[in-house]
């Protein structure tokens, strides 16, 4: 059987719904086709179900602060992990629900259920069906990496996709690799209750990040009993009994780690795989994400990715941008680019890291005088009433445009204070205008424009 569309849309992740929003909406007729859940990454093994976990374990860090807080807990704190991924998993199957009823009651729009092949560059083979289009959408997302270290064959490990799907706590977690899913689950677990450990290749977590950061975020972690580990060359597995030992060649701790439970959280790959990429003449790096130009097409006309697939940023509010751009371009008319994307991140541990912009390790490797303003968040006001004061906010200027390069906020409210700092980059204004702001009291963002006051050479 065979149909011929106007768009069809591989994947119902961040990007595809919205997309077929906006196309059938210009008068266009829509296949999407999505393999397993609606919703992508975010909705199902990502975002909503690990921050509703996040917020629990906040929860329990709370209670077991309480007295430092004036408020006794007369009756031991429990951990009811059952109920704990209940309350995630129903986050989960709403936002999926909600998704999947918007696609199949779109006008115009026809939903598909099962794997998308490419036949040709205009082809596409779902199951025994044909589906032509000249316009075709990759929104295929991606899932963990499983890397090829000794001993991944013998043993059984957790990714993040069974991660949110546990309903008891581990009674020690052992999580190979240190940054952003690795820290937020290791932290989360131990506030659960589970004995955690961090192993790390690199020498410091989160490398990506400048060191100040990285330290920082060791210190919190360490301070609520995370073992971290860190210069792992060496990586082995090994079961030994009903745990997993981890053999580790680091600088200094214990050759071996025995732990009842694993957690791979070492990168991300695309689902490219088994797309049919080359059928269809599609180029893709030698890691598998698809090659696209600044307005996300790729090298084949009528063919764009979107999201994850793409390796232009790995997160929801990224394959959001990406369906913005597209839609722009294509139905609005106008000239949206890739480039012109401020990049903005955050890292869910307690407290969050909000990011934006370069480190300062990238802009001193620029070679352009700078100005860079730090403050501890022990002085910061809300800061302190609230009793969360580790971390620091940092701002790097540049010195003679005037222009923000990038900022990190790790501390309590980081993630929702950074945004003030974003806009400013977005909206391509100078810092002064951030300086003479007058924030809301008491606030986390209204430490901002001291920091900037008292900014000196870098």
């Amino acid at each position: 059987m065979s149909q011929t569309f106007d768009a069809i849309i591989i994947g119902a992740g961040q990007a595809g719904p919205s997309l077929a929003g906006r196309l059938t909406a210009a008068g266009m007729s829509v296949a999407i086709i999505e393999r397993k859940f609606f919703g992508g990454t975010c909705v199902n093994t990502g975002c909503k179900p690990t921050k509703t976990l996040v917020a629990s374990a906040y929860a329990a860090r709370i209670v077991a602060r309480g007295a430092e807080y004036g408020v006794l807990i007369d009756t031991p704190t429990r951990i009811d992990m059952a109920r704990v991924r209940a309350r995630a998993a129903k986050v989960t199957t709403d936002s999926r629900a909600g998704i999947e009823g918007w696609l199949g009651g779109m006008a115009g729009c026809t939903v598909l259920r099962g794997h998308a092949r490419f036949e040709d560059a205009r082809t596409i083979r779902v199951g025994e069906e044909l589906l032509t289009a000249p316009r075709i959408f990759l929104n295929v997302g991606g899932r963990a990496l499983v890397p090829d270290m000794p001993g991944i064959d013998t043993v059984s490990y957790l990714t993040n996709s069974d991660m949110v799907e546990l309903d008891h706590v581990p009674k020690h977690l052992i999580v190979i690799g240190g940054s952003y899913i690795g820290l937020e689950f290791a932290q989360m677990y131990r506030r659960f209750g589970a004995e955690v450990t961090v192993i790390e290749k690199s020498e410091r977590l989160v490398p990506r990040e400048d060191e100040d950061v990285s330290l920082a975020l060791a210190d919190i972690l360490a301070g609520e009993g995370v073992g971290i580990r860190l210069n792992a060359e060496c990586i082995r597995l090994e079961r030994q009994g009903e745990g997993v030992a981890v053999a580790v060649d680091c600088t200094s701790g214990a050759p071996e780690i025995v732990g009842s439970h694993i957690l791979l959280a070492v990168g991300r790959r695309p689902n490219t795989d088994h797309l049919g990429l080359e059928a269809a003449g599609i180029e893709a790096d030698p890691r598998g994400y698809i090659k696209v130009d600044d307005s996300l097409a790729t090298n084949v006309p009528g063919i764009w990715a979107l999201g994850d697939c793409n390796g232009r940023g790995a997160f929801t509010h990224t394959a959001y941008n990406d369906f913005e751009i597209v839609a722009a371009n294509l139905i609005d008319g106008q000239d949206w680019r890739l480039s012109e994307r401020v990049p903005g991140y955050a890292l869910y541990t307690d407290p969050p890291l909000g990011r934006v912009g370069m480190t300062e390790s990238a802009a001193r490797s620029s070679g352009r005088p700078l100005l860079i303003g730090k403050r501890p968040m022990t002085r910061v006001g809300r800061a302190v009433e609230k009793g969360e004061t580790q971390g620091f906010m940092k701002v790097v200027v540049d010195a003679e445009t005037r222009q923000i390069l990038g900022a990190a906020i790790l501390g309590t409210g980081g993630d929702e204070a950074i945004h003030g700092i974003l806009d400013m980059m977005n909206a391509g204004a100078p810092y002064t205008k951030l300086q003479r702001a007058v924030p809301i009291h008491p606030t986390v963002s209204e430490l901002i424009p001291t920091m900037l006051e008292e900014m000196k050479p870098g």
